[in-house]
């Protein structure tokens, strides 16, 4: 797969309450059907209020043995493993051309748009800017 992404957003927030084994399910057929590079999180966090619960629930979820062994499906492995790192943000990160690196175990996202601003606010110091954006109506 080059194009092609699943992204999981509210069909795990429901899944994975209502039938983990439908989740667990999913989740395998995704990863060996596009690949854990192709899988991407999505949390639809408007209609779910903050997606911590199921940030939890994926780093807990494991596809069950009999699961992997009937369809062919490999674990998802562990709770800070690579294939839920890159679900959670890696791949996408890499679609955005978002650069990772890791400081101190926290994930720092070097040289991206939030950076360049913070440096820039950090560069000019405490005092208000007065800079306006957006559009501004003349006085006719």
């Amino acid at each position: 797969m080059k194009n092609v992404y699943g992204e999981i957003g509210s069909s795990f927030a429901f899944t994975c309450i209502t039938n983990p084994r439908v989740c667990a399910g999913m989740l395998g057929t995704l990863v060996k059907g596009l690949g854990a590079d192709h899988v991407l999180w999505g949390t639809d966090s408007i209609w779910y209020g903050s997606p911590q619960w199921q940030i939890d629930a994926l780093r807990r979820m494991e596809i069950p043995i009999d699961l992997q062994k009937k369809f062919g499906f490999a674990p998802l492995g562990d709770a800070d493993g690579e294939v839920k790192r890159a679900i959670l943000g890696r791949n996408a990160a890499r679609l955005h051309g978002v650069r990772v690196a890791r400081i101190d175990g926290a994930p720092s996202y070097q040289r991206d748009r939030f950076a360049m601003l913070k440096e820039e606010y950090e560069r000019l110091g405490p005092n208000r800017s007065n800079i306006a954006y957006g559009y501004i109506a003349r006085e006719s």
